[in-house]
């Protein structure tokens, strides 16, 4: 008899994540960053902890509430991490053997990110600073009570960021810190960000990306291309390797120095266009692409509501320089390939899962990776690449898993009526009776250029445990199938990607018998949300939606998303005053007066990617029109609020979603709402 419960919503409290795996050159000790909610369940605390290559011996090595980013020194015998204290991080070093911890740096805002230097001696990192000293020597809280009191000028077109709030004139610089003395050195300074520092092998110089423009006319918000540069140790010789025509994001080098790999795209299908793997010289010279021929996507663009913003390696090259190591989306997984610099490429791994993070051992003998499936919120892994043999390394919410039923979803594909093959999945509600049927719900990803992916979904498993089935598909503009594939929905948004959708849901009826066709639902977060306030207007098949951080009007949205003044011109085609019509024609606001389908909005206050003003236009509209709305608004919440928000507003947007589905929908089935007791709110 199986004597495991439903999963609940407060089960989020439980979870466990890790992740940012390092091998120590010395023991190979695999350091890694646990994260778990804290005690008082408003945020997260973030743990150092220790595991042999074996998966032996899991202790806890750091004790701050919130340490992350460890980084093995050359030699093995130090590990630096960043450790936040009074809202800041600063790179503190422990010794190997244990001891207490010290700081390194004394950032007025602290540091951002940090790299080793091939000796050990000195550690490159970045950090943003002022241009004004005394802006510097405010405290956080003082400064946030000093712009509250003032008045803001604002010059730069992308004045706010989500999740970063107001920009404060600060520009990201690198530094380089001598490990010994504990000195400081500034290394670049000026009107432009340095961001993801690597040395090269000799020491003698560090690799960039930034964009750097040279027209005082131009606009650099404006400018879409970013360039590698590098610059010496003692801040001279600053020197551009490639030609500003292309997007780029992470670069390294090869273990002899010669050459530069980097990351990045040529804009040709602007946020569309499928990320490369190139070369450079690295004294510059022509730039390379050595996956020409590859159409899939270099990184890791799977969603889940598990982990946000992850950072991920650059492109990492084995011993002897002939292969470099990255992930790649495809067909809903995430793996580890290798790419030889002739365009030649395989995977390292395999199976239906998603490999968010990775590092190599130092001889290429072994794979250590951060994966998930859709069982398991995640762990890490050893792979032999030369046994091909795999060992799990932790067991970081065994526990809770050992306590709870879960849904297991099952992969379909279907033909489009245009011919097209979408990658979709089912997964049946907890309890089904054989012979019945129960509601089903549409989850629709955001993006609209990411993927869903063999990942475990907290949301969804919620859902089935609640007595619903639950439909989630890659309709076209997502990633993982190919340039055309992602590029489809670009110009077209609420076109042949919503016919994707209803036919998604048109095949599931018609393969999965236990679905009732009369007792629909859809929900969705950012360009999922926007395409569920489109279907909402464009169709009464479902019976309650949930719309979550929406876009419902291109016309305002240009002006008052952190990246609308260029997202509206890429993605939909136009600016408000140029394609008015246009933007106004592919707003959900403009068919609102066409709405039956009792919906929900969800929406974080402080959201700057989708501002919430998307969400006030809409709910007054449907007041207006009479329809049946309930808006909920949550407090210091930004864009991120379903994948790393506050726990307890995580838990509160779940039982806020199950609550409405279970009052519209789920009320006449015995299996909706069998598990409800805590969650049927809202």
């Amino acid at each position: 008899m199986n004597h495991k419960r439903c999963l609940t919503a407060e089960d989020l409290y439980r979870f466990n994540w890790v992740g940012e795996p390092a091998v120590s050159n010395r023991d190979r000790a695999i350091a890694f960053v646990q994260k778990s909610v804290n005690a008082e369940r408003s945020g997260y605390r973030t743990q150092i902890h220790l595991v042999s290559l074996n998966g032996d011996g899991e202790t806890v090595f750091t004790q701050g509430e919130k340490d992350s980013a460890p980084a093995w020194s050359p030699d093995g015998t130090h590990l630096a991490f960043l450790r936040e204290q009074n809202e800041l991080r600063q790179i503190w070093i422990m010794p190997r053997s244990g001891g207490e911890a010290r700081r390194m740096t004394d950032m007025p805002r602290g540091v951002h990110s940090f790299i080793w230097s091939p000796d050990g001696r000195s550690i490159a990192f970045t950090a943003r600073v002022s241009e004004d000293p005394l802006r510097d020597k405010r405290a956080p809280t003082d400064e946030k009570k000093f712009y509250r009191e003032q008045v803001r000028e604002i010059n730069r077109t992308r004045w706010k960021a989500d999740g970063e709030g107001f920009w404060d004139g600060r520009r990201l610089h690198l530094f380089l810190l001598d490990v010994a003395a504990g000195s400081v050195t500034r290394l670049t300074e000026g009107n432009f960000d340095a961001s993801e520092p690597v040395w090269s092998p000799d020491g003698a110089t560090i690799a960039f990306v930034s964009t750097m423009v040279d027209d005082p006319r131009a606009d650099p918000d404006a400018q879409f291309y970013s360039d590698v540069y590098t610059v010496r140790t003692d801040g001279s010789q600053l020197r551009k390797l490639t030609v500003s025509n292309l997007s780029i994001m992470q670069a390294n080098f090869s273990p002899d120095g010669n050459t530069v790999a980097f990351f990045g795209h040529d804009r040709s299908y602007e946020g569309a266009t499928q990320t490369r793997l190139y070369t450079v010289g690295a004294d510059g010279g022509p730039v390379v692409c050595i996956t020409e021929g590859f159409d899939g996507q270099i990184g890791n663009v799977a969603i889940s509501d598990m982990r946000s913003h992850l950072r991920t390696p650059p492109p990492l090259f084995s011993a002897d320089g002939n292969w470099i190591y990255a992930l790649v989306s495809r067909h809903g997984s995430v793996h580890v390939y290798r790419f030889s610099l002739d365009g030649q490429h395989e995977p390292l791994t395999s199976g239906d899962r998603e490999i968010y993070q990775f590092t190599i051992t130092s001889d290429d003998r072994y794979l250590v990776a951060a994966s998930t499936n859709v069982r398991l919120p995640g762990d890490l892994y050893r792979v032999d690449l030369q046994t091909g043999e795999e060992v799990r390394l932790t067991a970081s919410n065994d526990r809770l898993l050992e306590e709870i039923r879960l849904s297991v979803p099952e992969t379909f594909w279907f033909e489009t009526s245009d011919g097209w093959n979408i990658q979709g999945w089912i997964m049946r509600p907890d309890g089904l009776q054989e012979g019945s049927t129960c509601p089903a719900i549409l989850e629709i990803h955001g993006g609209p250029h990411a993927m869903y992916s063999h990942s475990f979904f907290h949301e969804f498993q919620l859902l089935a445990a609640q007595g619903y089935a639950v439909i989630y598909t890659n309709p076209r503009g997502s990633h993982g199938y190919g340039q055309q594939f992602v590029d489809a929905c670009r110009g077209d948004y609420g076109g042949r990607d919503y016919q994707d959708l209803m036919e998604a849901v048109d095949y599931a009826i018609a393969n999965y018998p236990f679905i009732d066709p009369h007792r629909l639902g859809v929900t969705g977060g950012s360009y999922g949300g926007f395409m569920t306030n489109w279907i909402v207007g464009h169709t009464d098949r479902f019976r309650a939606a949930v719309t979550q951080r929406s876009i419902s009007n291109w016309l305002s949205f240009y002006g008052v998303s952190d990246i609308g003044y260029y997202f509206a011109e890429w993605e939909v085609g136009g600016n408000p005053w140029d394609n008015h019509e246009l933007l106004w024609q592919r707003s959900p606001l403009a068919y609102a007066a066409q709405v039956n389908t009792p919906l929900l909005i969800l929406h974080g206050e402080e959201d700057l990617r989708c501002p919430i003003e998307q969400a006030e236009q809409l709910f007054v509209a449907l007041k207006k029109f009479g329809k049946e709305v309930q808006f909920v608004r949550f407090p210091d919440a930004n864009h991120e609020l379903s994948r790393s928000g506050n726990p307890l507003l995580r838990v509160e947007r779940l039982k806020r979603i199950v609550g409405w589905f279970n009052r519209y929908i789920g009320g006449d089935t015995p299996h909706a709402g069998r598990c409800a007791s805590s969650e049927a709110t809202g």
